[in-house]
């Protein structure tokens, strides 16, 4: 019997083991061969990485995969092949991902074995690249549906929540965007619609801030300047106000107009963070988690107990939650010039900022999520030691279920793993200028500025056509 004992509290510590040692490693940690390539410029090389890492290729991790795809794709020139990766992401998210199997393995294990779902912010970015890659292809209607679908995913963000005023419910970087290609398509009525949307965004935050962008200079002279164009007068007259500024209109530049922009730094990556809770019941019987502290007050979700549930043997937990990691950026300024004239960029996007902002938002509900499903495991421990224990008494063996409830608390304990994932390709901030353009060939240098007072330089050609033109050009280290 003791050998037997010996025997099944071996395998449960091995099989615990095994689990530690794989949970260790971080999602970033997985894939560092892709994201040491793709931060170094090597996009073909970083395709590859893609195709051959196995972590990717699971099928709960295809959302991220097609993105990744799609970005790396970008990077590297083909935009067919990238919108055909970001379509496939696109249809993913809109048939739906995972189910209520996932959501049972997620239970039982932990939430990286579930389907990736996807942050918000990064639903957005799928919008922004594929618009681009269809203006490169010259598939300007395509581009104009990509417009129109920024719309739609910011009312289905908004219709997430009741506070929409604290919540990323709007995203202004994706509206921006959309006036941009509703002017280049000479849309100025729905330019103008797209532009004042995202000044409102910016109008109702505080000190007229979203998100860690202050509203753009450049934003409020599109405004303006298609209030204008549309004969819009009374809309002129109020966000004159509203701005501050008086508008002069200005000739439009002979060779049109080129939006360039900047894709800065790498975006924060994920790593695990520990939290120890403890399960206590209020005065009027209702169940709360806390923390040491008693700072972090989380209710009890009922959805995963039942009539079996017991607090007996919950006196204390062990939680693992995902913690964003900023990346500096090598270069923290840089300026545009066409020969005459030189002008700065502004920050449109700060994806550093929304993935800690909207991380922090949901940490209540899911932090709920996950004390409750340790909760109930706890429970279920300590139900067949109980067991186990009863056995004992009328003599007969009971070393089965002693060895079941040590690989339960080993496994337990051991399997609980913080979600990790994330678009890990995607650049920390999207700053953005517009720069006017000569007819025929226009040469343009980009210089970069970084934080230890080194600088790069790089020279762009463009041929003005006339019209308003796009460019995107990244720094991802």
């Amino acid at each position: 019997m003791i050998n037997i004992r010996r025997n099944i509290f071996k395998a449960s510590f091995f099989l615990g083991l095994v689990l530690f040692l794989s949970g260790c490693a971080s999602y970033n940690d997985m894939i560092a061969s892709y994201y040491k390539q793709i931060a170094a410029g090597n996009y073909t090389e970083a395709v590859k990485e893609l195709d051959k890492n196995k972590l990717l290729q699971k099928p709960r991790n295809k959302l991220l995969f097609l993105m990744e795809k799609g970005k790396a794709s970008h990077l590297s020139g083909d935009y067919e092949n990238s919108n055909r990766y970001f379509n496939e992401a696109d249809q993913l998210l809109e048939n739906g991902i995972g189910g209520a199997m996932d959501a049972v393995v997620g239970t039982l294990v932990n939430p990286m074995t579930q389907s990736y779902k996807g942050e918000d912010f990064e639903k957005f970015m799928i919008h922004y690249y594929k618009a681009l890659n269809y203006v490169y292809l010259g598939l300007n209607e395509d581009a104009i549906v990509e417009a129109r679908r920024i719309t739609l995913q910011s009312q289905e963000q908004g219709d997430k929540f009741n506070d929409k005023d604290s919540r990323y419910s709007k995203d202004a970087f994706s509206l921006m965007l959309q006036g941009l290609i509703y002017e280049q398509d000479g849309d100025i009525n729905n330019a103008f619609i797209a532009y004042r949307n995202a000044a409102e965004v910016y109008l109702n935050s505080k000190d007229q801030t979203y998100y860690g962008v202050k509203i753009p200079a450049e934003l409020k002279q599109d405004v303006l300047r298609m209030a204008d164009r549309n004969g819009f007068t009374a809309e002129l007259s109020r966000f004159e106000a509203l701005f501050g500024m008086k508008y002069q209109a200005e000739p439009k530049p002979e060779g049109g107009e080129l939006i360039f922009f900047w894709e800065n730094g790498l975006a924060p990556v994920k790593k695990q963070e520990e939290l120890f809770f403890s399960l206590i019941k209020g005065s009027n019987g209702d169940l709360f988690f806390t923390n040491l502290g008693g700072t972090i007050i989380i209710p009890f979700n009922h959805t995963y107990s039942n009539s079996n549930f017991s607090l007996n043997g919950v006196e204390s937990l062990r939680a693992t939650y995902p913690k964003y990691q900023a990346q500096p950026p090598h270069y923290s300024s840089a300026t545009l010039s066409n020969g005459t004239q030189t002008v700065s960029f502004e920050k449109a996007e700060d994806i550093n900022e929304l993935a800690f902002k909207t991380l922090d938002q949901r940490f209540v509900k899911e932090m709920g999520k996950v004390l409750t499903r340790l909760a109930v495991k706890k429970s279920a421990e300590y139900a067949l030691r109980q067991s186990a224990k009863g056995n004992g008494k009328d003599g007969k063996d009971n070393s089965l279920l002693e060895g079941l409830g040590i690989g339960m608390q080993l496994y337990s304990l051991l399997s609980e793993k913080a979600d990790t994932r994330n678009w890990q390709s995607l650049p920390a901030n999207i700053s953005y200028t517009r720069i006017p353009l000569k007819k025929g060939e226009n040469t343009l240098t980009l210089d970069l500025k970084g934080a230890g007072g080194n600088s790069d330089s790089k020279t762009i050609t463009v041929n003005g056509t006339g019209k308003l033109q796009f460019y995107n050009y990244s720094t991802l280290r």
